[in-house]
């Protein structure tokens, strides 16, 4: 069999199409610093940009073209931002962007941008102004703010006591901090060790995907030893009601990276990143300030913890779109290309980054080895109800009293869950609950009682997911609630595979007329035409975007005929590793 090599290394199988993208560094970040900069992107800086990197014009436009932060032309004064996705649009976002519209809509120096999910839905409906999140009611001092040019850089509002899973006392510091990794760093620990105890802690993938994390950073491990790898910290959370990693992120920023920098030293790396996307402007400084006082205190480094092994670290931010949290998309983006999913095997732990081996986990998967490793696998497992593992972080949004982050016990039930966040809105009855995020399908109120837990809510034909449960009250139309969902796939689609694209605009575009027809429910030829839409995307699509698009559709359509699912949510077969986001 011939091979063909790539700086001396045997090309992997299935890379092919890859061959003709361009090498060298990306692009991406020169592109975010001219945007920060001056606003947008100007012809003559793309120009000189491609001068000095000696790369074509037209390739920086076709990246320019895909990201939607990138601008093109100059902004407004004041840009406002509105979301409209789930959890803004049960908390009356349309409404509130019509008024916003009305007041502002004629005024030339305001650009009004209905957007997707701005990861704000403790807050909804949210909207940011000039990037400064917040309430849709603080959009009157904001813009007169921004008008003066007097507005205030949105900060951070985290916790005072630590969460569950912080194994280190309130008000520690860098030099108390970190025990783990100096432990490991200094030979006090061995890597096989690190992963036989989250092995046998049963961590699983926090991000959506739950592909065990110690069987994870062993495959890596395992990967071309001796040869250069890098690590991923996924930051990159865009999914409507899903807004826990921010606040890990806010509270935890130790957390998230002593996990990260275990995980290097475990596997091999020298170079880690934090993949934050760009909509987290406050949470990004937070990490920028740690990452700094551990650059002081010798903890990164060329010398690590005084372990003479080089251990760096650095923030990647995203130039927008929810495909790239889709784990080989955010690679396309970090190699600057456009954010494509790639098709899969080979997985990233094998050929991940620039073709190396890449150790890709969650903001909350990273945030739980610390305490694992130092109070051991046998007390993560204790913390769950039931068989259940571990403590889990939940954003809780939609029609609930108190929407915000919650840690509790892995196996808690979803009824449970609406009540710690202060039951359903007006003291009204639950209608239907989305467990997962947006990728997750709608449950009725029939299965509060429900564990969350990966296999429980697989068995009724949802998922754990994003850990994003949406509550929907009694009398919501979820027909209209699943059509705003696909929306936002719609919306969001990379377009790179026929079916996702069109197989999304297509039922959007049914579902949106019987709407606006004035019904609720679809008839018999309509929901065939759902259903068939749904297989072919779930079968045909390359990546978990269109293979999950529908399902929540196509959940309602069951619930709205008495039922209480319609179809197991879809999970490759046979694969060594799923993609966790």
């Amino acid at each position: 069999m011939t091979l063909s090599f790539e700086l001396g290394r045997p090309r992997v199988p299935g890379v092919e199409a890859r061959a003709g993208k361009f090498p060298g560094p990306s692009l991406i970040p020169a592109l975010n610093a001219i945007q920060a900069r001056l606003g947008w992107l100007p012809r003559e800086e793309l120009e000189e940009l491609a001068r000095t990197m000696r790369r074509p014009l037209y390739e920086i436009e076709g990246l320019i073209s895909f990201y939607p932060h990138f601008r093109t032309t100059p902004p407004a004064r004041v840009a406002v931002n509105v979301c409209h996705d789930l959890s803004c649009w049960l908390r009356s976002a349309d409404d509130r962007i019509a008024e916003v519209r009305e007041r502002y809509g004629d005024d030339t120096e305001i650009e009004l941008v209905e957007v997707s999910c701005l990861g704000r839905c403790d807050i909804a409906p949210a909207l940011a102004v000039n990037e400064h999140p917040a309430p849709v009611a603080d959009v009157d001092s904001l813009v007169g703010a921004a008008r003066d040019g007097e507005l205030a850089e949105a900060t951070v509002t985290g916790r005072t006591e630590p969460w569950p899973n912080d194994p280190y006392p309130a008000g520690s510091d860098v030099s108390t901090r970190y025990a783990s990794l100096r432990a490991l760093l200094a030979g006090e620990m061995s890597a096989d060790s690190v992963v036989a105890t989250l092995e046998a802690s049963g961590l699983r993938g926090m991000g959506g995907a739950g592909f065990p994390t110690g069987k994870k950073w062993s495959l890596v491990a395992s990967a071309e030893p001796g040869g250069v790898k890098y690590a991923i910290c996924n930051a990159d959370e865009s999914e409507p009601g899903t807004f826990k990693d921010r606040q890990i992120l806010t509270d935890q920023p130790h957390l998230v990276i002593e996990g990260l920098l275990l995980g290097m030293a475990v596997v091999g790396a020298e170079q880690g990143w934090i993949f934050i996307r760009h909509e987290y402007g406050p949470e990004e400084r937070v990490l920028h300030a740690e990452i700094t006082a551990l650059r002081q205190a010798g903890v990164i480094g060329e010398n690590a913890c005084g372990s003479g092994r080089r251990l760096e670290l650095d923030i990647f931010v995203s130039p927008g779109g929810y495909i790239l949290g889709e784990e080989t998309a955010l690679l396309e983006c970090m190699e600057g290309h456009r954010g494509e999913p790639r098709n899969k095997p080979p997985f990233p732990g094998n050929y991940g980054l620039h073709g190396r081996p890449t150790l890709i986990n969650s903001v909350e998967t990273f945030a739980d080895v610390p305490v694992i490793l130092q109070r051991g696998a046998e007390w993560w497992a204790e913390q769950g109800e039931g068989d259940s593992v571990g403590w889990k972080f939940f954003a809780v949004s939609g029609h609930v009293e108190s929407p915000g982050v919650y840690c509790v016990p892995m196996g808690t039930t979803v009824r449970q869950l609406i009540d710690i966040a202060g039951g359903v809105l007006g003291g009204a009855q639950v209608g239907a609950v989305q467990p997962g995020g947006a990728s997750s399908n709608f449950i009725g109120p029939d299965q509060l009682d429900l564990a969350l837990d990966f296999g429980t809510l697989a068995e009724a034909g949802t998922m754990l997911g994003s850990g994003a449960l949406v509550v929907l009250a009694e009398g919501t139309d979820l027909l209209a609630a699943s059509t705003n969902v696909l929306r936002f796939f719609r919306n969001e689609s990379c377009g790179k595979c026929v079916p996702c694209r069109v197989g999304s605009t297509k039922a959007h575009e049914l579902l949106r007329g019987v709407l606006d027809a004035g019904s609720s429910t679809l008839d018999d030829a309509q929901s065939g035409r759902i259903l068939q839409l749904e297989e072919t995307m779930r079968k045909t699509s390359i990546c978990g975007l269109g293979q999950v698009a529908l399902g929540p559709v196509v959940s309602v359509l069951g619930l709205n005929k008495g039922a209480a699912t319609a179809r197991p949510q879809p999970r490759p077969e046979g694969s060594k590793e799923q993609p966790d986001r």
